[in-house]
């Protein structure tokens, strides 16, 4: 199968709808993850990339995300007493169509949803698009400091590939090394298997939201 770029469109699961991301998006975007707890851990360039106002992370935003060259979605909640509420934002980009390679990132989300069923339903929406339109790897990294991140893609069931040393310059000038991460197509099934028995331990339950650091 030929891989092909999606379309840009919604994505609807259980507890999430992934929205293409528009520039209305950034104001709660900026509500959800303007916290320097988010940046902390290498997003955006490490905390050095923090912008503190909606303007300036509305400034900051139209250079980070990967607008052109990627698909790039807000995360609004789907169910319970914050169904509507913004609360992330994840991209699928680096579309290499010959060599079928894709890649998930530019992934944060609002503190008060960490180690919740957000992040599991995202991935599984995503990575079911990327694999549905002919991709046959999935690339997703971290800041090699980034230890809650590195956890995360982990716990998806992706494989460790290994380190790229000095792969990009953080905001404060020093360079990033990145832990590189991915699932291919032979793997999918059972990944996505594992993502499908994660979300059926919050069955019925909506997203909650957990007290801020």
């Amino acid at each position: 199968m030929t891989a092909i770029r999606p379309l840009p469109a919604p994505l609807e699961g259980r507890f999430v709808r992934l929205e293409p991301l528009t520039e209305e998006h950034l104001p709660a975007l900026h509500a959800a993850i303007g916290h320097p707890e988010v940046f902390a851990g290498g997003y955006g360039g490490g905390p050095q990339g923090y912008r503190a106002t909606v303007g300036e992370f509305i400034e900051w935003a139209r250079g980070y995300y990967a607008w052109a060259e990627g698909n790039p979605f807000a995360i609004r909640l789907l169910g319970g007493a914050h169904e509507g509420t913004i609360v992330g934002t994840t991209t699928l980009a680096d579309f290499d169509e010959t060599l079928e390679h894709a890649h998930i990132g530019w992934t944060a989300y609002d503190p008060r949803v960490w180690g919740t069923q957000v992040n599991v339903e995202s991935k599984l929406l995503l990575l079911q698009l990327a694999f549905d339109s002919g991709f046959g790897r999935v690339k997703i990294q971290a800041d090699v400091l980034n230890e809650r991140s590195r956890a995360a893609i982990a716990g998806l069931g992706a494989t460790f590939e290994g380190v790229m040393r000095r792969d990009r310059p953080r905001a404060d000038g020093s360079w990033r090394d990145s832990a590189i991460f991915s699932i291919v197509v032979e793997e999918w099934p059972e990944v996505r298997a594992g993502l499908e028995q994660r979300l059926a331990r919050w069955e019925g339950a909506p997203v909650e939201f957990r007290e801020r650091g």
